[in-house]
Formats: C-alpha cells, sequence, structure tokens
C-alpha cells in the first residue's frame, strides 16, 4: 500500500485534495499544479469558490494564474463538497487553529475537517495537517478519528504533520525554496510524508515524529514572539531615556555574530507570532509546566496597543487637545507592510480603543480598500485615499503599518501631528512621536 502511493505521488498520478484555499493553501494548490498534479480545492468558504471559478483572485501577493489555466484543463476544482474527499490520493489540512475568548486553543476546524472527511476515507490515501497547533494534536486528535472506521495508520492509510512556513510579501522565499520538516506517525507515514512533499520543496527535513514536527512550529514563533517582546519592552525604556530604538537596534545589527535584529510595533500581527506560544503554555499545563517565560512575553506584546495609545494621547495632550473627539487617521491595516492580509492585526484593536475612548477614526491602506468581515470584531469602513488635504483634516496621524506605497515625505511634510509605530520617521519635538 506504502509504496503503490509513494509510486503514484513520484509520477504525478496522484490526486492532491487541499482543504482551505487561503494564505496557506492556495501556494500549496499553485506547487503541485505545477509539478503536473490534479489538484482539488476544498474551503466552506462559497465565495472563494464562485471567485475562483470567475477566475478572480482574492489575495493579493498569491499568483492565481496556475489555478485559473488549470480549471479549462480540468486539472483544478474548487469545492465545498468534502464528500469528495474519497477522490483524492493525498489530502492536506490548511485550516485556523485561533485561540478561543478564554486564550485557549481553538481546534473546532481541524476536528471538523477531519470529521467531514472520516466517512469517505479510504485504503491508499496520506492524510496531511499543516496548520499550527501544539505538540500532541495529531496523535491525540486526528489519529483516533482516522482509524474510528478500521483502517490502520502507517499500513492503510498515513498521516503526517508538516506545518506550514509561509510569509505573506517577502520576496525573498517561496514555498518551493523554503525547507518543509515533516513528521510521521510511523516511519511508513513519514516516508510517504516525505515523498509528498519532496515534489514540490527543494528541501524536505525529516523529524522523528509529529509531536516533533508541531514543537518546531511551536519554537519558531515563540522564539520570535519572544524576542519581539524584548524589544518592545526596550522601546519603552529607551523612550523614557529619549533615545531611538531603532537607531539602537540597527546599530547593533552591524555586529556580525550573535545577534539578530527583531523590531518593535504596535502589538504582534498575523496567524501565528500573537497566537502559537500560546498553544504551548496551554499544553504544558498539561505536564505541570509553568511557561512564565513565554506568558510574560505575551504580556508585554498584547501591552503595546495600549502604549501606543498612551503616546497618541501624550501628543494630543500637547496640543490642549483629548483623544475624545479628536479626528486621528490609521495609516495601515494590514498587520504587516505590502501585503493585504489583516489576520490579527493590531490596527483592529487600536482603532476599536480608540473608538471607545470618543475619537473619530479612519483609516489608509492601500491594501486593503475595505476591512474584511472578522470572527471577532465588527469594524466596517472602507480606506481613505491619503492627500495633503485629508492628511490636514486630522488631528493625528498614527503609522501602524509602513507600506512602500505610502507618500512618506508628503506624509510628514502635510500631518499636523504623527505617532510613529513603525521607525518611519526622527523624532520632531511636538510634531512626530516615537510609539
Amino acid at each position: 500500500m506504502k509504496q503503490t502511493l509513494i509510486d503514484k505521488i513520484e509520477c504525478s498520478d496522484a490526486v492532491i485534495g487541499v482543504i482551505g484555499l487561503g494564505y496557506v493553501g492556495l501556494p500549496l494548490v499553485n506547487r503541485f499544479l505545477e509539478e503536473g498534479f490534479r489538484v482539488i480545492g476544498f474551503d466552506i468558504d462559497v465565495t472563494k469558490i464562485d471567485k475562483l471559478d470567475r477566475n478572480q483572485g482574492y489575495i493579493e501577493h498569491i499568483d492565481f494564474k496556475p489555478i485559473f489555466e488549470a480549471i479549462p484543463e480540468g486539472r483544478f476544482e474548487g469545492t465545498i463538497d468534502l464528500g469528495r474527499s474519497g477522490e483524492a490520493d493525498a489530502l492536506i489540512l490548511c485550516v485556523p487553529t485561533p485561540l478561543s475568548r478564554n486564550r485557549e486553543p481553538d481546534l473546532s476546524y481541524v476536528v471538523g475537517s477531519v470529521e467531514a472527511v472520516v466517512p469517505h476515507l479510504r485504503k491508499g490515501q496520506v492524510v496531511s495537517l499543516e496548520s499550527t497547533t501544539y505538540p500532541g494534536t495529531t496523535e491525540e486528535e486526528m489519529r483516533p478519528r482516522v482509524e474510528a472506521d478500521g483502517l490502520k495508520v502507517g499500513e492503510d492509510i498515513f498521516l503526517v504533520y508538516s506545518p506550514e512556513r509561509e510569509d505573506p510579501g517577502n520576496p525573498d522565499f517561496s514555498t518551493r525554496s523554503i525547507p518543509k520538516v515533516c513528521g510521521g506517525s510511523t516511519p511508513a507515514c513519514a516516508e510517504v510524508g516525505v515523498a509528498l512533499y519532496q515534489r514540490v520543496v527543494d528541501k524536505v527535513v525529516p523529524v522523528s515524529s509529529t509531536g516533533a514536527a508541531e514543537m518546531v512550529k511551536i519554537l519558531e514563533n515563540t522564539y520570535r514572539a519572544v524576542n519581539i517582546a524584548l524589544v518592545n519592552e526596550l522601546k519603552v525604556v529607551a523612550d523614557q531615556m529619549s533615545l531611538d530604538i531603532f537607531e539602537v537596534i540597527n546599530a547593533a545589527a552591524t555586529k556580525p555574530f550573535g545577534f539578530t535584529p527583531f523590531y518593535p510595533g504596535p502589538g504582534l500581527g498575523g496567524h501565528c507570532i500573537p497566537i502559537d506560544p500560546f498553544y504551548l503554555t496551554w499544553k504544558a499545563r498539561e505536564f505541570g509546566v509553568n511557561t512564565r517565560f513565554i506568558e510574560l512575553a505575551g504580556e508585554v506584546n498584547t501591552a503595546m496597543p495600549d502604549y501606543v495609545i498612551s503616546k497618541i494621547s501624550e501628543a494630543l495632550n500637547d496640543h490642549c487637545k483629548p483623544i475624545r473627539g479628536s479626528r486621528i487617521l490609521v495609516l495601515g491595516f494590514a498587520y504587516k507592510k505590502n501585503v493585504d492580509d489583516v489576520r490579527e492585526s493590531p490596527s483592529v484593536v487600536l482603532m476599536e480603543r480608540l473608538l471607545a475612548r470618543g475619537a473619530e477614526v479612519g483609516y489608509a491602506d492601500p491594501h486593503v480598500p475595505e476591512i474584511p468581515p472578522m470572527r471577532a470584531h465588527d469594524l466596517k469602513q472602507k480606506a481613505l485615499v491619503v492627500t495633503p488635504e485629508m492628511l490636514t483634516g486630522f488631528d493625528c496621524v498614527l503609522v501602524a503599518t509602513q507600506h512602500d506605497a505610502f507618500d512618506w515625505e508628503m506624509i510628514k511634510t502635510h500631518a499636523p501631528v504623527i505617532v510613529d509605530a513603525r521607525g518611519v520617521f526622527s523624532v520632531e519635538k511636538g510634531r512626530i512621536y516615537r510609539a
């Protein structure tokens, strides 16, 4: 069974099913199409399927051309019908793993997807989970469900975990060039998983188990979260000392060894860094371990929006204005520059808290023309176009995301007060404030 599946993969005869057509799933779809596979894309959002059928993209930085070319050739289909999952030889799950309101892991998308495909699983398939989660998820949540109807993992069906490593908008790395970690429930599962991913990435990094692969992803993002917390805390210290933290970091980065630069901001964004460390802290409690260092980093990072608002209050107060009633423009709604990704964007929290304090808040973002629906937020605005006249109509401009498309010189010239959370401008007493 194992060798038959591997042979199908190596000959590009395997049918690939990708569940979740978002920031992670779509790049995988493209890679498998580019290697000559037939791909079925699954998503619960019918609007995504409709757009694909009409040759319309819906994520700015992703190239939809391979998909649009494959549709008339019969090599790609998009569907909401998970009942068709039995047609695929490989099923790759790329679904969200958010936190609940109590900051506990929400595996409902993973569990729901697995339970939806279980009745259609058959011998000779490989199932791979790519969603970031805590160590143990594959064995504790997926394997019992996959084996519920009598299929034996490692013999009849193959189960692997291979964490996504997408970095939206990064021009230096692609799905193909980023090494792919892969762990299997059994050695046979690992062998199938490696064979699958070797077809679409330049380097596969096998690890000993699905738990090790899950921990790799958590480590990567916890490392980033902790280091960002460090520079966020140092930013506050530097501000009290009238020092520019960005100047300090850039100078420190000239050291050719022993230092990796991380930069502060208005809060953490994206689907990984604000969420993943809390998956680990939750799981660690099961083993009686208190992850104090990680939790402290989380406290520092989640406090950043309030720090930014305090700097806005300080800036407005210097001009004899309160936040209530002031007109505040937020520059950048996406969580990072030059993309349209708004997942966990700190701009969401900043706008909500400013509105709650009575400010009149607008936003500008060339990549996000309209705030999309979000699970836990209800902001409904369209982006403003930045002009000299528009800028002079606001009491304060907050730099939340440093998109290259912004005309920073024009903004500096015409904005009456700037609060800069991204290090775009140098501080000017009474007009440009660091946050």
